[in-house]
């Protein structure tokens, strides 16, 4: 059995973004990320903190601006366009979740697509559909799994490939860049029926739903390649996939381990994208 080992895979990413940083710097573009959070979710605190570290890593500077849960989506929105405005800004990231009050669509749909490193502007994602080519600020942790799969030389061509969860973060775009790259696509969803009955076709299983022990052993097929990308905070106070790791890895022939798998690669992906928006804009 592979472990699809994220966190070394990451390291590579970074470092090549870091080599891609130092030429641009030498350029005179000193590549810039600012992330906006709003109120003080204690899951952002905590992944506004390890993407502000990557960037150290990488050698891109970086300004977190906190806003108050209380603002409005116009608020929002006019601190955007200032960022939009600001020509020693490379990348945007609007922290995710929005408090309940705030239109996040109107928040994202504000932010210059040149900028959107989350990948999450319809511009983007839209432009995806069109193929291979026309992936570029592509969302991080689609860009990821991709990624990993590529360092494991694991074919995705003429594969029966199942994601579970169709979120407009991860499950969506990962299905296109999936077909994007010749597999066959399922996706399922929390109206899905009989579930197991598509996870076992699964030559390459994607889960991503946020629910602990979701897909068991009996779910999948000897052989599968499974990339968990969901993660669960147990009463134990450690992370969890939504898979069952240590029943399904004795039949699969690569997984990701929870932590230390996708989500390290997530963050590496948003440096590759604040580098190639730091390219584009400094054309």
């Amino acid at each position: 059995m592979i472990l699809l080992d994220g966190k070394k895979v990451a390291a590579k990413v970074i470092a090549q973004a870091k080599v891609e940083v130092d030429v641009l710097k030498s350029a005179g573009v000193e590549p810039k990320l600012v992330v906006v959070q709003v109120g003080e979710d204690p899951a952002s605190v905590v992944y506004i903190g390890q993407k502000l570290k990557r960037c150290i890593e990488a050698g891109i500077i970086s300004e977190h601006m906190k806003m108050d849960s209380s603002v409005t989506t116009e608020d929002i929105v006019a601190r955007v366009h200032a960022l939009n405005a600001d020509s020693g800004v490379h990348g945007i990231l609007v922290q995710l979740p929005l408090p309940a009050q705030v239109n996040t669509p109107l928040v994202m749909k504000a932010i210059d697509p040149k900028k959107d490193v989350d990948g999450f502007t319809a511009y983007n994602v839209g432009k995806m559909t069109l193929g291979v080519e026309f992936e570029k600020m592509t969302p991080c942790t689609a860009q990821g799994v991709i990624e990993l799969l590529d360092e494991y030389q694991i074919p995705v061509e003429g594969k029966e490939v199942v994601m579970v969860g169709a979120s407009n973060v991860v499950g969506k775009p990962l299905a296109i860049m999936m077909l994007n790259r010749g597999a066959t696509i399922t996706v399922c969803h929390i109206k899905t029926r009989d579930l197991a009955s598509h996870t076992r076709r699964a030559d390459i299983l994607c889960v991503a739903v946020g629910k602990r022990n979701l897909i068991t052993a009996d779910m999948v097929k000897d052989g599968v390649v499974v990339v968990d990308i969901g993660i669960n905070r147990g009463e134990d106070g450690k992370l969890y996939g939504d898979t069952d790791f240590e029943a399904i890895s004795q039949k699969a022939y690569a997984i990701t381990p929870v932590p230390g798998g996708v989500g390290q690669m997530t963050v590496a992906c948003l440096m590759s994208n604040i580098v190639k928006a730091a390219k584009t804009l400094s054309v």
